[in-house]
């Protein structure tokens, strides 16, 4: 019997993958609202702990080794996932977000993250003893800020993201779905120097690949496709060619069709997905049809769940001890390189900027602006591409890490570093929404642990009033209009019409039922 029951069963690493994933989701999805309403977590930091307690290192369960999938999987899993939460990011800004709001996000985009590249940089060459080209490189990956840690954090419906005035919301979630994108040309520059090109050739080949090709084009190309994709459903939803099930699939499949233009053609990926995503929901017609439907949330659950479970998974430990190829990797210095990366890396250059960003309006406002800067899958994506440049000198890695190569040391640097500060960026800002909901002070008052017993929420953390130093009142806290398809501000003129039809003729069917009502009255008297 034994024997038998031993053929019958197929204990590999897969299925138990299978197994524990969809527990976790399961689990998660059951107790979502208290999580994140009242420990205040988000997915990202439960999902790699997840992947390091059943990854090889801790249980074995779920070991991606054994599946023998190699690094291109781990590039493509993020690129997909990635573009797919940029696109997401450019669906649900509010309409025309970037005509009013340019000169934040523009301000967030250049000099931010062009400070934030050279500190971090710098912090790499001095700790880690990498070369400039190589500390460069580093930098570039950890430059992005992370959209699915940002969209776990700010997308609506948690306590949390209400406490945050709705301007700094847009402006995050703006800045996280277009600075993977302009993460690329900081990572090419610092590929060109180690390539050791002249300085003109750098700036050379810098210029026209990078920054026209698959920036400028990529960004362009999105647009025109996101205008277009929204003008053909338009039709084909008024003229009832499409169903309500296949009308939710084009989300979906209009990212997936950005990415495959992208990567087809060399452009930057994910600023083509931020453009479809910008370009089609630009006036709020497609968010108003489907803001019931939670489909980007669902898509947070499934998708990006699923890959910090695999990231947790394949978190190369071993690589975080001294080696004979590089010594200067320790325990210790990665974890002080983590702590200077988070405090320098952009809160001294948003606070320096506050005045010069029209959507900052407090100190207390450019503090947390400049706390919140994630850093998670795009950077995942960015190392391997990193990694496979160093390795073919294109964008497709080598199956493995090769053991024999001129570049081996800067490959050898690169991974373990990005994935450290990586796994630290999660853990960090995504359990910090739990801590300012504990310790920070609220308007006048302070957090949960701050306040008198009488003064707090039943629930520990359950305050529900603006963060203070922040403007909520009067027009400071939000965006113009409120939400990307709202109602009050993406109604047609003959929507009105129709509106003020349907409200005329109940007017009159009150009045006319209030003139039976006094007729049959005047009957029973008679």
């Amino acid at each position: 019997m034994g024997s038998w029951l031993s053929k019958q069963l197929e204990p590999t690493s897969a299925h138990y993958t299978y197994l524990i994933l969809s527990l976790f989701l399961l689990c998660y999805a059951t107790f979502s609202d208290f999580i994140r309403n009242r420990l205040h977590l988000s997915e990202p930091p439960l999902a790699l702990l997840a992947g390091v307690i059943f990854g090889p290192n801790v249980l074995n369960i779920v070991n991606p080794a054994s599946w023998h999938w190699q690094d291109t999987v781990t590039q493509e899993a993020a690129r997909v996932i990635v573009s797919l939460q940029v696109f997401s990011v450019g669906v649900e800004l509010p309409k025309a977000y970037f005509s009013r709001h340019w000169k934040s996000v523009g301000m967030m985009l250049v000099p931010v993250m062009t400070v934030g590249w050279l500190v971090t940089a710098g912090f790499v060459y001095a700790i880690m003893g990498t070369t400039w080209p190589v500390a460069l490189i580093v930098s570039a990956c950890l430059t992005p800020t992370d959209p699915v840690l940002a969209a776990a954090v700010l997308q609506p419906g948690t306590r949390f993201a209400s406490r945050v005035p709705r301007r700094l919301r847009h402006m995050l979630s703006a800045e996280s779905g277009t600075n993977d994108g302009t993460s690329f040309p900081f990572l090419y520059a610092g590929l060109l120097m180690y390539g050791g090109a002249t300085t003109g050739g750098i700036i050379r080949a810098w210029f026209t690949a990078t920054i026209l090709w698959q920036c400028t084009l990529g960004l362009l190309v999105g647009l025109i496709l996101g205008h277009y994709a929204n003008r053909s459903l338009r039709i084909a939803e008024r003229r009832a060619w499409i169903d309500p099930s296949s009308f939710l699939g084009f989300y979906l499949l209009l990212a997936l069709l950005s990415v495959g233009i992208g990567s087809t053609l060399g452009l930057d990926d994910f600023l083509v997905a931020f453009g479809a995503g910008t370009g089609f929901a630009w006036d709020g017609w497609f968010a108003n049809k489907t803001q019931a439907t939670h489909l980007p949330q669902f898509l947070d659950l499934l998708l990006n769940s699923s890959m910090f479970v695999y990231f947790g998974a394949i978190i190369p430990w071993n690589e975080f001890v001294p080696r004979d190829i590089t010594p200067m990797i320790t325990p210790g210095k990665l974890i002080g390189l983590l702590v200077l990366v988070l405090l320098f890396r952009r809160i001294p250059i948003v606070l320096l900027l506050k005045p010069l960003i029209p959507d900052i309006r407090t100190y207390r406002e450019a503090l947390f602006c400049g706390h919140f800067g994630p850093m998670g899958l795009g950077g995942l994506f960015l190392v391997i591409e990193a990694r496979a440049q160093l390795e073919t000198g294109e964008s497709i890695p080598l199956p493995q890490p090769p053991k024999q190569h001129p570049n081996l040391k800067a490959i050898q640097q690169v991974w373990p570093i990005v994935c450290f500060v990586l796994m630290g960026s999660t853990i960090v800002h995504g359990c910090s929404v739990a801590a300012i909901s504990l310790v920070r002070a609220y308007k006048g008052t302070g957090g949960h642990m701050m306040r008198n017993k009488e003064e707090r929420a039943p629930l520990l953390a359950g305050e529900e009033d603006g963060l203070a130093g922040m403007i909520h009142e009067g027009g400071g806290g939000e965006s113009e209009p409120s939400v990307s398809g709202d109602e009050d501000v993406s109604q047609s003129h003959d929507d009105i019409l129709k509106e003020y039809g349907v409200m005329k003729q109940a007017v009159n069917s009150v009045f006319v039922e209030s003139n039976d009502d006094a007729k049959d009255s005047d009957d029973l008297n008679l």
